[in-house]
């Protein structure tokens, strides 16, 4: 266990209550007034990156993260827990010790932005200004816009499931392991996502499941989609095509799930090119990924966000079109990339340096190239480690063909990864893996 030291004082009439966690400061104030020179709105994988290199070079002090959360979770491996490959308890780590020890941890969440004024509001009702920002909120899971759908997330044991968040992920294993025969339906929603592959590795986990439990001649295995391709780089999405064929699994494109019935286990879906034209479809397993978005807080900010709600920056650079000391990294970004946690590793180095240019008044130069990693788990131990840019173009690191199902790159997925993110990615010391593909490819010139 880490050592805390708690102390209250009086300030300005409010209770301050201060605590020292692995040497950094988490403060839980009420209508207190702060100042620091680098502002860090979330404390996820791109904030905490970011941050890390920041505050290392900045020194202590100098950089305030904003963050409520008690844990950090490593997202990615929500397909997993899914398949009962991985525990709920194998995804998290204390926020304490996570974030960057030079760092000081403001335990709240951002309600307003006044990019104008350089200055954030928290629900606590604090007021932090800052000289630079850094937005990394993340996305926020709206499953309350599909009717129904909260109801029966609650149903105990129930059939439907949704692997996106923490409060539901093992309802996905457990709705596979009593699912009995019928339509086993997972959805793609119609919206932005965090990790758009995640939703077909569900799917190939699960027809595997259902196969090794001997289910699957009882079971009718339904994608349905809301985007017009299967993936949005061609040279992955013909290779899974094939997969889908050879597994006998329906494939139904421009297919919104639009609401949920829970006592009669059915859900409703749309056809997104003839929206008047809507069907209802009983089943016995029903994977949701929920529709996604900007946070409130950030959406509402006008000055700061595109009219999607996304953080309006430069695709090249990460830095806001109209504030230069704002900056922005991750799935709350406007940048074009696929939202994963492989671009915030690639996104990180680009912000952090365009970040010092700007503090020492030259003009930011550095470039991301939209570069984006999706592991597509196919199964219980296959894997189609996709990479890509900014135009749908692979950029793969291996010197092999990686659009074929591979046990080793299924085994980087689950083994290799956890470590790379937790000891590494959070910590400000991998930047992806450029490097090692010029290497690689260097060496077959």
């Amino acid at each position: 266990m880490y050592s805390l030291r708690v102390c209250n004082v009086l300030r300005n009439g409010a209770l301050k209550s201060e605590v020292v966690a692995r040497g950094f400061a988490i403060s839980s104030v009420n209508n207190d007034n702060h100042k620091c020179k680098v502002l860090v709105v979330g404390g996820g994988a791109g904030g905490c990156a970011v941050a890390a290199k920041l505050s290392s070079k900045l020194g202590e002090g100098k950089v305030t993260i904003l963050e409520p959360a008690d844990k950090h979770y490593y997202q990615p491996m929500f397909t997993l827990i899914g398949g009962g490959i991985k525990t709920l308890k194998d995804s998290y780590r204390p926020m304490s010790k996570v974030l960057p020890t030079l760092a000081k941890w403001v335990k709240d969440s951002a309600v307003k932005f006044e990019p104008e004024n350089n200055t954030v509001y928290t629900a606590n009702g604090d007021k932090i200004e800052y000289e630079f920002l850094l937005v990394a909120t993340g996305l926020q899971l709206n499953y309350d816009k599909i009717p129904g759908l909260v109801d029966a997330l609650s149903i105990p044991k129930g059939k439907v499931c949704s692997n996106y968040s923490p409060k539901y992920v093992d309802r996905t294993y457990q709705a596979l392991q009593a699912f009995k025969s019928g339509n086993a339906i997972f959805t793609y929603p119609n919206s932005p996502v965090k990790c758009p592959g995640a939703p077909q590795k569900i799917l190939y986990i699960g027809e595997h499941y259902l196969r090794k439990s001997k289910k699957r001649q009882n079971a009718n295995v339904i994608y349905n989609s809301s985007l017009p391709v299967i993936f949005g780089v061609k040279h992955y999405a013909d290779q899974l095509w094939k997969i889908v064929e050879k597994r006998d699994i329906k494939v139904n494109l421009r297919t919104n799930l639009i609401e949920v019935i829970p006592d009669k286990n059915q859900a409703i879906f749309e056809n997104l090119d003839k929206p008047e034209e809507k069907f209802t479809t009983d089943f016995e397993l029903l994977h949701v990924t929920p529709p996604m978005g900007a946070p409130d807080a950030l959406a509402s900010c006008k000055n700061l966000v595109t009219e999607t709600g996304f953080v309006d920056v430069d695709k090249d650079t990460l830095q806001h079109v109209r504030y230069d000391n704002v900056f922005a990294i991750g799935d709350c970004s406007a940048s074009p990339n696929s939202k994963t946690a492989a671009s915030v590793a690639a996104q990180s180095q680009v912000v952090y340096k365009n970040m010092i240019a700007v503090m020492h008044g030259v003009k930011p130069s550095q470039v991301f190239n939209g570069y984006a990693s999706c592991p597509l788990v196919t199964g219980y131990n296959t894997c189609i480690m996709a990479e890509f840019d900014y135009s749908l173009t692979p950029l793969e690191t291996f010197p092999i063909d990686q659009s074929k199902e591979r046990i080793s790159m299924f085994y980087m997925k689950k083994d290799l990864m956890p470590p790379l993110y937790w000891h590494l990615l959070l910590n400000g010391l991998w930047n992806g893996p450029g490097f090692a593909r010029k290497m690689m490819h260097f060496s077959l010139k």
